[in-house]
C-alpha cells in the first residue's frame, strides 16, 4: 500500500519520543531529522519536505509542547495537522455551475489512466443521482474510443463520440448534446502523449477555449513519484488545472506525489484511484489520508464505503436472523458477497485504527473467501438451510464439486457451528437490547 514505508519510519521516529517523559529541543530536532529523511525517501519534493519540517519544528519547540504531560502526543498532533494542511486542508469537490452541464476536462500523459478514471468518475457521479455523459476525444490512440465505450457500458453511462473528427468540434457537439438530453456533467477524455509536447498542449488549450470547462483535472500516476509532481507543474503552468486525480494509491507507491502536488502546484488532489474496479475511486480527504499515514486508521471512509456498497436491508435481515439464532449457510453466503463488495480484505482492515501494524507481516489471502463461497455454492438448498444433514458422503460430493478437500468442508462447517454458538451466547447476554439502544430495527 502507498505510504507503508513512510508510515513505518514516522512511527519509529515518534516511538523514540514516546519513551521520554519530557522533550528537549535536541529531542525534537533529532525526531524532525528522522521525519525529513522519511519524507525524502518517500519521494517527497525536497523543498516541500524542508518547509514541512521547519513548520513542525517551529510549533513543536513551543512552551505548550515542552510543558505538556504528553509531549510526544502533542508533536504527533502537530505533524497530523501539518500533513493535513500540506495536502490541502479539506476535501475539494467538483464545481457545479448555476446552469448545467458542468464540463470536466480530463488531461494527462498517455498511460496515466485517463480513460479508466473517466469511467470511475462517471460511475461515482451516477451513484450520486447525476446524469453524466462521457466524451471520446482521444482520436489518435488505437481503440481508445472503443475502450471508453466499454468502460461507459460497464458504468451504465452514455458515451458521445464522432469518430476521428477534430476534438474541439467533438467537445462542442458533446456539450450541445448534453444540454438537449439533460446530462448535468460532461466528462471529456482527451488524448495523451508519452511526454508533454507542444501539439498536445495546443489541442488542450483549444478545447479549453471552446467549452470553458468548470474543472480541468489532471490524471497522474502516483507510482511515478516525483515525476508525477513535475508533470503536474507543467500542466498547471500551461492549462491552470483545477485539481488532480491521483491513481494507483493502492499500489506500493512511496506516496511522495500525494504530499507534494498541492504544495508545488497550489491545486488540490480531488480524487484518488484505489483499485482496478470502476467503483475504486475516492474523494481525497487530506485529514483522513494524514490519519492513515500516521497509523490512526480511516474509519470515516470505511463507513462511507459500507454505506454505498453494502445492501442495508439485506444486512439488517441477516443481523435479525443472527440474533434470533436462525442464521444458515445462505446468510453466510450473503455476508461473503457483501464483504467482497468492500474490496480486498487487507485494504478494508487497514482503515481500522491500529490495524496497519498488526497487518504488516500478515498475509491475507482473498482467495480463501472465494474458496468458502465455492464450498457453499456446491451445496444443495436443503444442505445450506440445514447443515446438520451433511453426512460423510455429502461432504465428499461437496468437496469434489468445489474443487476442495473434505477437510476444507469440515473446517467450514465447524466454523459455522462455532459462529452459531457465539450468537446464542450473545443473545443470552442481552445483545438485542444493546442493538435496539443503537437504533437497530429488531
Amino acid at each position: 500500500m502507498a505510504f507503508e514505508s513512510l508510515s513505518e519510519k514516522l512511527s519509529a521516529a515518534f516511538k523514540r519520543l514516546k519513551s521520554k517523559g519530557k522533550l528537549s529541543e535536541a529531542d525534537v530536532k533529532e525526531a524532525m531529522r528522522q521525519v525529513r529523511l522519511a519524507l525524502l525517501e518517500a519521494d517527497v519534493n525536497y523543498k516541500v519536505a524542508k518547509d514541512f519540517v521547519n513548520k513542525v519544528s517551529e510549533r513543536a519547540v513551543g512552551a505548550k509542547v515542552m510543558e505538556s504531560l504528553t509531549p510526544a502526543q502533542m508533536v504527533i498532533k502537530i505533524v497530523d495537522e501539518e500533513l493535513t494542511s500540506l495536502m490541502g486542508g479539506g476535501a475539494s469537490r467538483l464545481v457545479s455551475p448555476p446552469s448545467p452541464p458542468a464540463v470536466v476536462l480530463l488531461c494527462g500523459l498517455q498511460g496515466s489512466g485517463k480513460t479508466t478514471h473517466a469511467g470511475k468518475l462517471a460511475l461515482m457521479l451516477k451513484n450520486q443521482n447525476h446524469r453524466p455523459l462521457l466524451v471520446a476525444c482521444d482520436i489518435y490512440r488505437p481503440a481508445a474510443i472503443k475502450q471508453l465505450q466499454v468502460v461507459g457500458e460497464s458504468a451504465g453511462v452514455p458515451v458521445f463520440e464522432k469518430g476521428t473528427e477534430d476534438p474541439v468540434k467533438i467537445c462542442k457537439a458533446a456539450v450541445s448534446h448534453a444540454k438537449d438530453h439533460g446530462n448535468d456533467f460532461v466528462i471529456i477524455d482527451t488524448a495523451g502523449r508519452l511526454q508533454i509536447d507542444e501539439a498536445l498542449m495546443d489541442e488542450l488549450k483549444r478545447i479549453k477555449a471552446a467549452v470553458s470547462p468548470t474543472d480541468i483535472l489532471l490524471v497522474v500516476d502516483s507510482m511515478t513519484g516525483q515525476e508525477a509532481v513535475n508533470v503536474a507543474k507543467s500542466f498547471n503552468d500551461l492549462l491552470d488545472i483545477t485539481g488532480v486525480i491521483l491513481t494507483k494509491l493502492d499500489g506500493d507507491a512511496r506516496g511522495g506525489a500525494a504530499l507534494s502536488v498541492r504544495a508545488v502546484t497550489g491545486k488540490p488532489i480531488k480524487f484518488a484511484g484505489t483499485g482496478e474496479k470502476l467503483s475504486d475511486l475516492e474523494v481525497f480527504h487530506p485529514d483522513r489520508m494524514a490519519s492513515r499515514i500516521l497509523g490512526m486508521g480511516d474509519v470515516l471512509t470505511l463507513i462511507e464505503e459500507a454505506q454505498t456498497k453494502i445492501d442495508n436491508s439485506a444486512a439488517q435481515k441477516t443481523a435479525q436472523k443472527m440474533l434470533q439464532n436462525k442464521m444458515d449457510l445462505n446468510d453466510m453466503l450473503d455476508q461473503i458477497e457483501q464483504v467482497k463488495k468492500m474490496g480486498p480484505l487487507k485494504s478494508v482492515l487497514s482503515k481500522m485504527p491500529g490495524m496497519d501494524k498488526q497487518l504488516k507481516d500478515v498475509d491475507i489471502d482473498d482467495r480463501q473467501v472465494d474458496r468458502v463461497e465455492a464450498i457453499i455454492l456446491s451445496m444443495t438448498k436443503a444442505e445450506r438451510e440445514k447443515p446438520e444433514i451433511i453426512n460423510p458422503s455429502r461432504k465428499r460430493r461437496i468437496a469434489a464439486g468445489s474443487g476442495m478437500k473434505v477437510e476444507d468442508v469440515n473446517r467450514l462447517l465447524k466454523q459455522f457451528e462455532q459462529m452459531r454458538k457465539l450468537m446464542k451466547q450473545f443473545k443470552r447476554k442481552g445483545a438485542r437490547r444493546r442493538f435496539q439502544g443503537m437504533g437497530m430495527p429488531f
